[in-house]
């Protein structure tokens, strides 16, 4: 079964520590950071539960539909939006709880300090492949 795990930049339930964008962090900080990140997709690969993964720049723009004809409408160069998406992780796993086992070890990636980020990560079934997630 086939889930996504998202990584926002900004929204969900507030942050249980707070840390500032990584651009103001330590270099080391951020290669200790980057360091877990590809050592829990090299356990993930290793295990076969490794899909796909990707980060997304912050630019963005959402676009609507705006008639025939007409140009689509956009809400400028970037997304103005809480929920916008850093980057994601699909994982192929047996259920819905060693998906958020994942999602949580991947929430423990070192911040500032070295400290575990703790951030919130979005845990979600593909349409179609999963049980719907317990609400």
């Amino acid at each position: 079964m086939k889930y996504l795990i998202l990584k926002h930049y900004r929204g969900g339930p507030p942050p249980a520590v707070e840390y500032g964008p990584m651009e103001e962090w330590a270099p080391e900080e951020v290669d200790a950071h980057l360091r877990y990140m590809r050592a829990f997709l090299d356990r993930l690969r290793e295990r076969g539960e490794f899909v796909d993964t990707r980060a997304l720049a912050p630019e963005g723009a959402f676009v609507r539909f705006d008639g025939e004809g007409r140009p689509p409408v956009t809400d400028g160069p970037f997304a103005e939006t809480k929920d916008l998406v850093a980057g994601w992780c699909v994982v192929d796993v047996p259920s819905w709880e060693r998906a958020v086992e994942l999602a949580g070890e991947l929430s423990a990636a070192p911040g500032p300090g070295g400290e575990p980020l703790r951030e919130w990560l979005e845990v979600r079934p593909f349409l179609g492949e999963a049980p719907a997630a317990p609400r």
